[in-house]
């Protein structure tokens, strides 16, 4: 049995040998657990709730000894959001922008990219009044204000949702990387080229354009045709290629044109097998490589990627693929782009960058960024996270200077600078710009104050709070022999709980009818000392109080005499089917329904549980609703004595007639003796009674002769109306719209209703009422109009009316 059972039984054991009128202070004590042991601290796992002098586990832990100021705060430290020294600002992900994210952080460590777009006309920002926030509004603008803040925020990451907004991404929904990062480039560079600045007109393709061509042969005269092209990137494919090398190699291999491929020569004027082959003429200063791992899979329907394991160089040599094999070929990579994830359409995209001005490498992942040690680009972690399904090819060993990746799906080279060359990595923020990110870092400042002062302030109140429940919590205890409160347990915790806003203290639900405290809310409220008790309502309010005087006997004696006669219920029981069964010996009995008497026991133990419900505070039951232990038949309905039309609420009620009298029906009443009669009045006190020589109610007799002298009016009629209309009454011979009776000018109609009524009335006259009217009204529309045609009454659609002659 659960503790707070145990104690229940316990705080009511006594009943069994005492009784209501001999109840003292001792039982009332023992009701309310008043001298139940008080709990140490240690030796309960949670608070015993069926014991009022338990006061531990209810949040004390929290305050007593020393504590951490931190818990007296939830607000995060403000200087854990600002920069550190000599480090990068990070990008907030709006759900799904973690691959723009990526990109923002390649592009603004292209110095000579960030250098251009300072460069560019903003008339807004320029002329921006301070006093307000500057709102961007051009895919430029928001660029340059994003750069500004990623180099000199104070912040340790910034919110990129102005560009991304302006840029129409849905945030909720990855898209395809590569794809974006095509499309920005394109947007970009019509931006740029509107500028009125020659200069910028043209740096997206001095960055990032290159020029290839693509050169057919025919085979039968040897024309040859060139188609030059454009790129900004590279699409190189990986299946079936381990190497960077590889994969350029095939992007430049020739391709034969033959069959239904073949290539219409102009010269030839005619379909000639021809070959074709791509040949690189000039290669842009930043070399973009991307890596097509997302392909479309025929046999789904779907794109899905490649996990092949591809090597790359940290220099690569460019010269061998270009025609001419230009100088200044070689390469540095510069950045390495990530998808982290086994599925083309989820996963998490991070950026690995060097940093231009330190050849440092970072690691760009949202709002966190980290710096690989000694200056090398280290992605072994990254290709054993996120891996929910184990490639069966094994990592490839590489080279010294190589470096290998089944995840990298962008690679960033850029063109290695010649010794002797200085290179400008200083980039200064024009000061319009300046202005904007000063009065962002001012307003961070003010958050970080106020903040710490929120933090402050909080403390402040903890160890207020600290002191306080210190004092408190040691005065708590109730001393035998010495005056004690109660207290509700709720509020107790809600006062330890320093989240819960204090409120005054509210004893009102513990209340017994009797305006004291009720013995079963015991188990919500706490005893405590009177002194204790004085300090809390002086500082936080409420009532009522209640202290040692506000134990109700008279809930006690309620309960002591209902727990009474749930024992001795069966006893008395089996008692008075005995004495039931012998006639009364003087003519001193008493009245019984006879259901009554063969469900008294259910009849007392229904009562008994409401009796005891009211002593348990709670209101919920009505009269007569049954309880649980109400017999049930299988189908959950209560099951009912033969002959039994409605449920029977109260004790002898069966013989009540409708004017409170004794019912005039004896065959549903039996006499039983005095010694009967007292044993049941002990459990239903309120039932009727009626003594042996009690007459029958007077009107009930009155009624039941004008019923039967009814009653042979009604057969007499019923006789005459059934003979005169036997026709009617037997459904034969009857009129129809078709066919008429002989002599018959005029037929009427009726409703059926009427009909089956007057039906009713003569199979059953002595049960029914007599018809008094036809009752036509039932067949007229709204506007006082037969409802029906005669179409409708000859195809039966009129199922409301019955002609008669």
């Amino acid at each position: 049995m659960a503790p707070r059972l145990q104690l229940e039984k316990a705080a009511w054991r006594w009943v069994e040998t005492v009784k209501p009128e001999e109840i003292r202070r001792e039982h009332i004590e023992l009701a309310y657990r008043i001298a139940v042991p008080a709990c140490k601290r240690g030796t309960c796992r949670r608070n015993c709730k069926g014991n009022p002098n338990c006061l531990v586990g209810i949040g004390e832990h929290v305050w007593l000894g020393e504590i951490d100021e931190n818990t007296f705060h939830n607000i995060d430290d403000p200087n854990s959001e600002r920069r550190d020294k000599n480090t990068f600002v990070g990008l907030t992900n709006l759900g799904a922008t973690c691959y723009v994210n990526t990109f923002l952080q390649v592009w603004f460590h292209n110095l000579e990219l960030r250098r251009t777009l300072y460069l560019c006309q903003n008339s807004r920002a320029e002329g921006h009044n301070m006093d307000s926030d500057y709102e961007p509004r051009t895919i430029c603008e928001h660029l340059q204000y994003l750069f500004a803040l990623l180099q000199n925020s104070n912040r340790r990451y910034i919110d990129p949702s102005g560009l991304v907004k302006a840029l129409g991404l849905d945030t909720g929904q990855q898209q395809d990387a590569q794809e974006f990062s095509k499309l920005f480039l394109s947007l970009l560079e019509d931006t740029l080229s509107k500028q009125k600045n020659p200069n910028l007109q043209n740096v997206i393709q001095q960055q990032f354009c290159g020029q290839f061509s693509y050169v057919t042969i025919c085979n039968q005269c040897g024309r040859s045709s060139a188609h030059p092209s454009r790129f900004y990137e590279l699409e190189l494919n990986i299946q079936g290629h381990k190497s960077l090398t590889e994969c350029i190699t095939e992007f430049l291999k020739e391709e034969k044109l033959d069959g239904d491929n073949r290539y219409f020569c102009e010269s030839c004027q005619s379909k000639q097998s021809a070959t074709r082959r791509i040949k690189l003429h000039s290669l842009p200063r930043t070399l973009n490589l991307q890596l097509m791992r997302f392909v479309f899979d025929r046999q789904t329907g779907h794109k899905k990627k490649l996990n092949t394991f591809i090597s790359f160089p940290e220099l690569l040599d460019m010269g061998p693929f270009l025609e001419g094999n230009g100088d200044n070929c070689v390469y540095e990579l510069s950045a390495v782009l990530i998808h982290r994830g086994i599925s083309a359409y989820s996963g998490h995209y991070i950026a690995h960058v060097r940093d231009a001005r330190t050849s440092d490498w970072y690691k760009f992942n949202d709002e966190e960024i980290e710096k690989m040690e000694g200056k090398k680009l280290q992605l072994g972690v990254e290709e054993d996270i996120a891996e929910t399904v184990k490639s069966q090819t094994r990592k490839p060993k590489c080279s010294k200077g190589y470096h290998c990746s089944r995840n990298a799906y962008m690679l960033v080279y850029k063109r290695q600078v010649e010794e002797g060359t200085q290179t400008e990595t200083n980039v200064e923020i024009p000061a319009f710009l300046q202005r904007l990110v000063d009065r962002d870092n001012k307003k961070f400042e003010e958050w970080c104050t106020e903040m710490a002062d929120m933090r402050k302030q909080s403390v402040d109140k903890g160890k207020a709070k600290h002191e306080e429940v210190k004092e408190l919590y040691e005065l708590l205890p109730a001393e035998d022999g010495y005056p004690y409160e109660f207290m509700p347990l709720d509020w107790l915790k809600k006062w330890l709980d320093d989240s819960t806003a204090i409120k005054e203290i509210d004893n009102t639900p513990f209340l017994c009818s009797h305006g004291k405290l009720h013995p079963d809310k015991i188990g919500e409220a706490k005893r405590i000392s009177h002194k204790a008790a004085e300090l809390l309502f002086s500082r936080y309010g409420g009532g009522p109080r209640l202290d040692q005087s506000s134990l109700c006997r008279d809930c006690v004696t309620q309960r002591c005499r209902v727990l009474r006669l749930k024992n001795q219920l069966n006893e008395d029981y089996k008692e008075v089917s005995n004495l039931a069964k012998l006639p009364p010996k003087s003519e001193q009995g008493f009245w019984i329904g006879k259901a009554s008497l063969r469900r008294w026991r259910q009849l007392a133990l229904e009562q008994l549980e409401e009796d005891e419900e009211e002593t348990k505070h709670t209101t919920n039951k009505t009269n007569g609703e049954k309880n649980s232990s109400t017999e049930s038949t299988d189908d959950g309905k209560e099951e009912k004595d033969e002959g039994e039309e409605e449920e029977m609420k109260t004790f002898n009620e069966d013989i009540l007639c409708y004017h409170g009298g004794l019912s005039i029906l004896e065959s549903e009443r039996r006499l039983v003796s005095v010694e009967v009669w007292n044993k049941l009045k002990v459990y239903f006190p309120k039932a009727p009674e009626f003594t042996q020589q009690q007459e029958p109610c007077q009107q009930c007799l009155r009624l039941d002769r004008e019923g039967k002298e009814n009653e042979a009016l009604n057969r007499m009629m019923a006789t005459e109306q059934k003979s005169s209309l036997l026709n009617l009454f037997q459904e034969k011979n009857r009129p129809t719209l078709q066919k008429w009776p002989q002599d018959t000018d005029v037929l009427y109609i009726v409703p059926l209703f009427f009909v089956d009524e007057w039906r009713k009335f003569i199979r059953r006259p002595a049960k029914t009422n007599p018809v008094s009217s036809v009752g036509n009204s039932i067949l007229l529309c709204p506007h006082g109009g037969f409802m029906f045609t005669y179409d409708s009454m000859v195809n039966g659609d009129a199922q409301h009316s019955s002609l008669a002659k």
